[in-house]
């Protein structure tokens, strides 16, 4: 009785914990004031940190995630701009496009 007793009063502790955590975590971020939040059926509005800039400003316009493509090569996700592409297929870096490269052109040449 007593061991459950103790769990009751840790899980207890840890919500309590939690949530002042969560409420100092807020009341810390810059430009946070309670009772400013989004109320339901408001939509986010510019200004309010709906949507930030790379800098962390906001600007009015939602930043849309840069897309990912997958290394032909390896397989690895990396961002289309830092992406290298040869005809259709694109490729982590440029390493990886060279051994793609002379790995098909092998596989494509009759054997001796």
């Amino acid at each position: 009785m007593r061991q459950i007793f103790l769990l009751v009063l840790l899980f207890v502790v840890g919500q309590w914990f939690v949530k002042a955590l969560r409420r100092a975590q807020t009341q810390s971020r810059p430009g946070a004031q309670p009772g400013q939040g989004a109320q339901p059926g408001q939509g986010a509005q510019p200004g309010q940190g709906a949507a930030r800039n790379a800098d962390g400003g906001a600007n009015g316009k939602a930043a849309l995630p840069e897309p990912m493509v997958r290394c032909a090569e390896c397989g690895v996700h990396a961002p289309r701009s830092e992406s290298v592409n040869v005809g259709a297929r694109s490729f982590c870096s440029s390493e990886h496009a060279r051994a793609y490269d002379a790995r098909t052109t092998a596989q494509d040449r009759p054997a001796r």
